[in-house]
């Protein structure tokens, strides 16, 4: 059972009171008009001065001053119905209950949007603006093809396009089971497996420590490689400088 708190409890004693107050004003037909104000706040004036003219021509000799029918008292006010909770005790749910609405209204931030028209919008209007650039180049930019293969001279050094060069690197490394399968396919299963690892759903750098450094480790990893075939390889796929043998790389 829940404890009524000490200040409704007082509140309705003092309600109690008046109604019983009001109740015992009520029972008395004689009462002095210095409690007429007191009852004027709960009955409206115009049933205030029939009342007072009813008495009037009560107390008048022969019961009638004016000839006529004497008009009974109206009755008084009943008194304001008093709930009783348990115990005896009264109480407001309004006053127990916590104030506020069952729902909350307010509209609270969020870090999701709608895939449309937000998301989609954006990447058409991307989408529309690298096309454009691209024509563009391809208008005042050329970019001429090398003169046709000659199979009897083979090109020295014969070079991988630049992001297979990491790969073709590799192969002067490791035996090509190693370098073509095993090494490109651990890689590729530690960043598939990467969002099962890591279930932070924080996007602050500083809560990912594993997947930013996974990361990096495969674009620096993948990066030096790519170097190295570009700048660092000569004739015969050799080691050279290039600032001794000269630059072996062509777009």
């Amino acid at each position: 059972m829940v404890e009524v708190p000490e200040h409704l409890r007082r509140r309705a004693e003092e309600a109690r009171a008046k109604a019983e107050a009001a109740k015992a004003g009520a029972a008395a037909p004689t009462a002095d008009a210095a409690s007429e104000p007191e009852a004027a706040s709960k009955i409206p004036a115009h049933l205030l001065e029939r009342s007072r003219a009813a008495r009037a021509g009560a107390a008048a000799p022969g019961g009638d001053a004016g000839g006529g029918v004497a008009v009974a008292d109206p009755p008084a006010a009943a008194p304001p119905p008093v709930a009783a909770g348990p115990g005896g005790h009264t109480q407001r749910l309004l006053t127990v209950v916590k104030s506020g609405s069952i729902q909350d209204v307010k509209a609270k931030p969020m870090d999701k949007v709608h895939v449309w028209p937000h998301l989609l919008v954006a990447e058409f209007v991307a989408c529309l603006f690298i096309t454009a650039f691209t024509l563009l180049f391809s208008i005042f930019v050329n970019a001429p093809l090398l003169e046709l293969a000659n199979f009897n001279q083979t090109p020295n050094p014969s070079k991988a396009p630049w992001y297979f060069l990491g790969l073709q690197e590799l192969l002067t490394m490791f035996h090509p089971m190693v370098a073509g399968v095993t090494i490109p396919g651990i890689g590729l299963f530690l960043l598939m497996m990467a969002p099962y690892i890591d279930k932070n759903p924080s996007r602050r750098p500083e809560d990912r420590k594993f997947a930013i450094s996974l990361m990096t480790i495969h674009l620096m990893f993948w990066a030096v490689l790519v170097m190295i075939g570009s700048f660092f390889r000569g004739p015969g796929f050799n080691f050279v400088f290039p600032w001794e043998a000269g630059l072996f790389f062509e777009l």
